[in-house]
This record gives C-alpha cells, sequence and structure tokens, in this order.
C-alpha cells in the first residue's frame, strides 16, 4: 500500500510538468464581431461569460497550473470551441452560423450555458447571469437571426439533412 501511495505521490508531481498548449492565440480573423453587430452589454455577457471557452482567448485562473486541473480545463475549452467558437464564427456556412445563433438561444434559455462546473464554488462569478442579462443575449441571437432572414433566402439559412447511414 506504500508503494502504491509513494508512486501516486511521485505521478502527481511529475505531471506538475507537463502543461496543455494553452488556447490565447487571440486569432479573431473570422470573429463573429466582423459581420455581427454586438451591443457593447451583449459584449460584456459574452466576455464575462462565454469567451473563455468559446474563442480563441481563454483567461487561466491561478489554478490552472496545477495538474491534473489544467488538462481538465483544457479540454473543456477544446469542446466547448467544437461546439462554437466565436473566433471562427464566419468560417461557417451561413445556415451553420444561423443553426449556432439558435443553439445560444435555447442553450440560455434553459439554463445550460454557462456550465454550471464554470460556476461552482464561486468560480467565475461574472458568469452567473441574471435573468435580465439572460434576457438581453437571447434578443441579441435572435435579433441576428433576424438580420440573416432579412438578408438571406430562406432556404440557404436551413441546414440540410444528413445522409442516413446504413
Amino acid at each position: 500500500m506504500k508503494k502504491i501511495a509513494l508512486s501516486l505521490i511521485g505521478l502527481l508531481i511529475i505531471i506538475q510538468f507537463i502543461h496543455p498548449e494553452r488556447n490565447t492565440s487571440n486569432d479573431n480573423t473570422y470573429a463573429i464581431s466582423k459581420k455581427y453587430l454586438i451591443p457593447d452589454h451583449v459584449n460584456t455577457i459574452l466576455t464575462n461569460a462565454c469567451t473563455d471557452c468559446h474563442s480563441n482567448q481563454s483567461t487561466y485562473p491561478w489554478y490552472s497550473n496545477i495538474q491534473p486541473v489544467g488538462f481538465w480545463l483544457n479540454h473543456h475549452i477544446e469542446e466547448g470551441k467544437e461546439h462554437l467558437n466565436f473566433s471562427t464564427f464566419l468560417k461557417l456556412p451561413i445556415a451553420v452560423q444561423n443553426h449556432k445563433l439558435e443553439e445560444v438561444i435555447e442553450t440560455v434559455e434553459e439554463g445550460e450555458m454557462p456550465m454550471p462546473s464554470y460556476t461552482y464554488l464561486g468560480l467565475h462569478s461574472k458568469a452567473n447571469l441574471s435573468e435580465e442579462e439572460r434576457g438581453q443575449l437571447i434578443a441579441w441571437a435572435k435579433a441576428q437571426m433576424d438580420t440573416l432572414k432579412a438578408t438571406y433566402p430562406a432556404d440557404s439559412l436551413k441546414m440540410k439533412p444528413r445522409p442516413k447511414r446504413d
């Protein structure tokens, strides 16, 4: 039992020297703000509650330097960017952009975002959205979808069904 405990302690010490690559490129070449109007109050909400996991620029808390916490945070950021990356939003086809805005509305309405684990124990307290902030974010996303509807033909905003697999 003592050998196992010492091995675990040794492993924990060794992994402290291994750090995942940080999400700090801040490449905004295709950022949502290049095409979509984002009022200051909505930008503040996005910055406080969304962009750490959904952009190319994360702000890392001190505890991200402690492994395995750093690995866990990195996994959340990578997964968040896979679902929605505001820094590469304009690379997406217009139908996908429309769908992503629809998903923003849905996840905020249902309280799925920001993830509860992001705000546990008082962490990222600014990300705890009030009902007013949720409403502002939803209204903004709906307004962007309305702009798309007024700008593009309806069929170009629909996601194409995926082919059925046998």
